[in-house]
């Protein structure tokens, strides 16, 4: 599993794990984020069951599992959230930050030893070391509930499911080539994301936060102006549409 840093001001540092060549090709790829202040760190979606040892393994290389004082999941999916059982095998006093939605339903991977902190439909805010982490609401964005995670003194928004791409292990983990980069997103948007009100709201709300990098759960990363180009694509599209 490849690491690399997003951000690094001082103590304050965001690491993306992904691009697992070892995975099996029938499991979606998936981006793994952490978050880094003043000796606390946060693990953002830390994925599924099967990624456990190799995240694992990652997060150590930089940080200490008592270091570890929060986890934050988007939403339900497995792919997101199904290795929760492990670590809580291996953490103490750490809260696991979530949709209220969703409690009954996550609990389901196995919860002895964290903390669920229900988010509510509203958003709210995550205290990591000096800095304040936003939950941005972006319900049916596809789940019916769904945060996103920002940051306003990285400017970075990690963004769930939106923007997802399905791409090669080997891709390269910033978009480069937006037009190039679309037949990797048009039909997961399309058909994951059900409802065009629900979309249009979230890019109203997003557009007034100051986004440097845009970070999704799948595929690669938009930098700088390419957070607007696929702002501007997103709201153009149509969503909701599954083949007869």
């Amino acid at each position: 599993m490849k690491a690399i840093s997003l951000y690094q001001k001082g103590s304050h540092q965001w690491l993306c794990f992904g691009r697992d060549p070892d995975k099996d090709e029938r499991i979606i790829d998936t981006n793994q984020y952490m978050i880094m202040n003043n000796d606390q760190s946060v693990i953002l979606d830390p994925g599924g069951i099967e990624l456990f040892s190799q995240m694992l393994t990652s997060v150590l290389r930089y940080t200490t599992l008592d270091n570890i004082k929060a986890i934050f999941a988007s939403h339900q999916d497995p792919d997101i959230i199904s290795s929760l059982g492990l670590w809580d095998q291996c953490l103490k006093n750490t809260k696991l930050h979530s949709p209220w939605i969703w409690e009954s339903f996550i609990r389901h991977f196995g919860m002895n030893n964290i903390e669920y902190e229900p988010i509510a439909d509203e958003g709210g805010e995550l205290a990591l070391g000096n800095i304040t982490l936003d939950f941005i609401p972006a319900h049916y964005l596809h789940s019916s509930g769904n945060f996103n995670v920002y940051d306003k003194e990285a400017k970075i928004l990690m963004s769930g499911d939106i923007g997802a791409g399905l791409i090669q292990p080997d891709a390269p983990f910033f978009v480069e080539d937006f037009e190039a980069h679309i037949p990797t997103m048009e039909f997961f948007h399309r058909r994951w994301m059900p409802s065009n009100k629900a979309k249009d709201q979230w890019i109203n709300r997003v557009r007034k936060l100051d986004i440097e990098l845009m970070a999704p759960q799948h595929g690669a990363i938009f930098k700088g102006e390419m957070v607007q180009v696929f702002l501007d694509w997103f709201e153009r599209l149509d969503v909701g549409i599954a083949s007869n």
